[in-house]
């Protein structure tokens, strides 16, 4: 069996690992994302530079951990690169830090690459 993410310190986390790991019908591919996995995940994050790089990491992340991320531009009108949203839909055994440390690299690869930024707009807008 491949190593699993080591246990956050108690308290601090609200990953549910223990719960995940007690289930044994459970979807535990999301353990699989090691410490040493999530750093060089972020760094690939990091290094996008196309929007067809992006939706293919996405695609790789969802097929093999099961994480589900959405990158869109919000409801409102999008000035800055604040308004478009990244998110990570919950599930258990997804650590906190990860939850966070996933949308600041896409965030960070958006601000290097505004081109990325600028093809999410156009697909998405009313002459697209």
């Amino acid at each position: 069996m491949p190593p699993l993410r080591t246990e956050c310190p108690p308290g601090t986390c609200i990953c549910q690992r223990e719960e995940l790991l007690a289930d044994p019908a459970a979807d535990a591919r999301v353990l699989l994302l090691t410490r040493h996995e999530e750093q060089r995940l972020v760094e690939r994050l990091e290094n996008l530079t196309s929007l067809a790089d992006l939706r293919h990491l996405i695609g790789l992340i969802q097929k093999q951990l099961g994480v589900v991320i959405t990158v869109q531009p919000g409801p409102n009108e999008v000035r800055t690169l604040r308004g478009i949203l990244i998110t990570i839909e919950p599930r258990p055994g997804l650590c906190r830090k990860t939850r966070k440390a996933l949308p600041a690299a896409i965030r960070r690869a958006l601000d290097a690459h505004n081109e990325i930024v600028f093809e999410l707009l156009n697909e998405n807008s009313l002459f697209g």
